[in-house]
């Protein structure tokens, strides 16, 4: 995660040209022949630190990836309709151009008038972005005098536009990446007990670094989603057809690590914090028609080998809805089942509920916790609901 100075600390910022790095990641929509944004949060959240550049009269490059086009250009991936929005939500112009290096994008940079924008494109059409590339980070930094990163929701990647490009440029934090950063300091340090942390989502690998950690500081951790499977198989409980990742193969460190083993060392080890499910919504298939069953695991009953757990059960909500009565801090980062289908939401539907409800100090990581609070229109509910899943995660997991 990176440790960069306040934007608020520089001085003779006026005039100055700055890249500024953005996370504009964000789901689009088709409308006809176009694509347009269908989520301008991530957008909206960055406003703050554009408004105070233009105060300080600056010369605005906007830089961001936006999905995986996989090193090549993808029209459906162009930054335009991100400019777009941007320009409305300012009510000024965003210039776009269909580069992000070469002659004609320094070019243009160095033709923007002070108070001005000037929005490059995907940063991710050139594979150089995700190598890491040294060269490539000095194109993207060429006429730039100084770098304001307000990126969060990407800023645990090891590209060439996060971390390549602040080696060569004095960079600063942007109000969102301040903003995150407090919020997630929250649940890490010193945070008010106590503190109930909520577990979620299909993969332990995504998980298991900041599970290793929040154990260490949590008060007690609900375990829900694909993420329970995992824990249930380590205890011996059958999970039938349900999705467990066991087998995790890290290509970067060359080695397998089994997930299976390492949830039973957890779990034993941290019995008296982690809490499993105590019922389960199985059902026959994925699917808004399927028959869907509640395996009530206290009373020892099992799931057909053929079925799989969906959601958590109205045991399991009760219960933890009961920790959050007593919790003064609250993270949450997941889903408790596949909520995209109503038939299988219930659990996470609640648990949103039940966390906005609640007087605690409630951080929320993004990703699909960002989705699920806008299902269910509860915006502005919560203390702090992160952009970046990924970032949040990261950054917990290493303070």
């Amino acid at each position: 995660m990176i440790k960069i100075k306040s934007l608020q600390s520089v001085k003779g910022l006026k005039g100055k040209t700055v890249l500024l790095r953005v996370a504009y990641d964000i789901p689009l929509a088709q409308r006809g022949k176009n694509w347009v944004v269908a989520d301008d949060r991530r957008i909206t959240e960055t406003v703050p630190t554009i408004k105070y550049l233009l105060k300080h009269n600056c010369k605005i490059v906007l830089l961001s990836w936006l999905s995986r086009p996989g090193g090549k250009i993808v029209e459906k991936y162009r930054m335009d309709p991100v400019a777009k929005k941007l320009s409305e939500i300012l009510g000024r112009p965003v210039k776009k151009i269909d580069d992000c290096i070469g002659p004609k994008v320094f070019a243009e940079i160095k033709k923007i008038k002070p108070g001005s924008l000037l929005m490059l494109e995907n940063v991710r059409f050139y594979h150089q972005e995700e190598e890491n590339d040294k060269r490539f980070a000095k194109l993207l930094v060429a006429g730039i005098d100084l770098i304001v990163f307000d990126a969060f929701g990407q800023s645990h990647r090891i590209h060439a536009s996060t971390v390549g490009i602040t080696k060569l440029r004095p960079t600063y934090a942007g109000f969102l990446l301040e903003k995150e950063l407090t919020a997630l300091a929250k649940v890490t340090v010193k945070p008010v007990r106590p503190l109930v942390v909520v577990l979620g989502g299909a993969k332990i690998s995504d998980k298991v670094s900041v599970l290793q950690q929040l154990v260490k500081i949590a008060d007690y951790i609900l375990i829900g989603g694909g993420l329970a499977n995992i824990f249930l198989q380590a205890a011996g409980q059958p999970v039938g057809q349900s999705f467990v990742e066991d087998i995790f193969v890290d290509k970067a460190k060359r080695k397998k690590i089994n997930f299976s083993r390492l949830a039973k060392k957890i779990y034993q080890k941290n019995r008296q914090k982690i809490v499993l499910p105590k019922d389960l919504l199985a059902a026959n298939k994925i699917d808004a028609h399927a028959l869907v069953e509640i395996i009530d695991l206290e009373k020892k009953e099992q799931i057909n080998p053929h079925w799989t757990y969906l959601d958590i059960g109205p045991k399991t909500i009760a219960e933890y809805l009961s920790y959050f009565k007593k919790a003064k801090t609250i993270f949450w980062n997941g889903p408790m089942g596949v909520f995209e289908i109503p038939k299988f939401a219930l659990g996470t539907k609640r648990i949103a509920q039940a966390i906005a409800r609640s007087k605690a100090v409630t951080v929320l990581g993004g990703g699909d916790t960002e989705s699920v609070i806008g299902q269910y229109n509860l915006n502005g509910q919560f203390t702090h609901v992160s952009t970046g899943g990924g970032a949040s995660l990261e950054f917990l997991a290493k303070n």
